[in-house]
């Protein structure tokens, strides 16, 4: 930082150790020296998203599930002021956008995670179409053609990989994603398929991009994966989850 002419504020630095909870257990009292201050931080800030030393994002999703019911409490309180499409989009600007946001990192993550922001949107959908608790919430979601979190996820990760695929990425990110060669001639060498690598943890490793990414495109239809622009294919991949999310 001192050969680019930048200064460290110490008082502002954070530090985390990231890596498996046996290994990170001993060290949770670990701390830095840094201009006579001492940095320490069991979780840290990264564009907005709360990073954890065992990478399992439920301070990042209590913080979301607790701010986007902030938002909600107050837009119930207007909602019979407002026409449908007018709350509607007080709900996609102050409380989806805050679901999306990021959300591939959460690819991977146990359900009892999820399902705390599937509570979110339940409530947000119940809110906008003035819907009692305990109505089933399904048809509701399905009628404002809204996609469940988990199927959010999914949508966020294959995207990201079909840009990858097509120049429209970063390349590190095509970069772990090899296509299928199998070594003899099969049908499905033409298929668009992706390597998908083998992992040691079903936990750890098959949340990463280079694992889930292949293992979800892979899950796509043909017509899906083939399609031959991009607004094309968001409009195909939209559909099949959503007749995978209502089926």
């Amino acid at each position: 930082m001192t050969n680019n002419f930048l200064l460290l504020n110490s008082d502002k630095t954070e530090i985390l150790l990231i890596g498996q909870k046996n290994n990170t257990q001993n060290l949770l009292t670990y701390n830095l020296q840094l201009d006579g201050c001492t940095v320490t931080s069991t979780t840290v800030k990264s564009l907005g998203v709360i990073l954890d030393s065992n990478l399992s994002f439920e301070n990042h999703i209590s913080h979301v599930t607790k701010t986007a019911f902030f938002h909600l409490r107050n837009i119930a309180k207007l909602r019979n002021m407002l026409p449908v499409s007018d709350a509607e989009k007080l709900v996609h600007a102050f409380m989806t956008s805050r679901l999306d946001y990021c959300n591939a990192l959460l690819g991977g993550c146990p359900a009892s995670s999820i399902n705390k922001l599937q509570i979110v949107q339940n409530a947000a959908a119940r809110v906008l179409t003035r819907s009692r608790k305990y109505d089933h919430i399904t048809p509701i979601l399905k009628s404002l053609h809204w996609l469940p979190i988990r199927f959010r996820i999914s949508y966020k990760i294959v995207l990201l990989t079909y840009k990858a695929l097509n120049g429209l990425a970063p390349a590190y990110l095509t970069s772990i994603l090899p296509r299928y060669n199998p070594s003899h001639s099969l049908r499905s060498q033409n298929s668009g398929l992706l390597l998908v690598p083998r992992i040691a943890k079903s936990t750890k490793g098959g949340r990463a991009f280079s694992h889930l990414a292949p293992k979800l495109w892979n899950s796509l239809p043909d017509n899906v994966r083939g399609s031959d622009t991009l607004s094309l294919f968001k409009s195909r991949l939209k559909t099949h989850l959503f007749s995978q999310a209502f089926k």
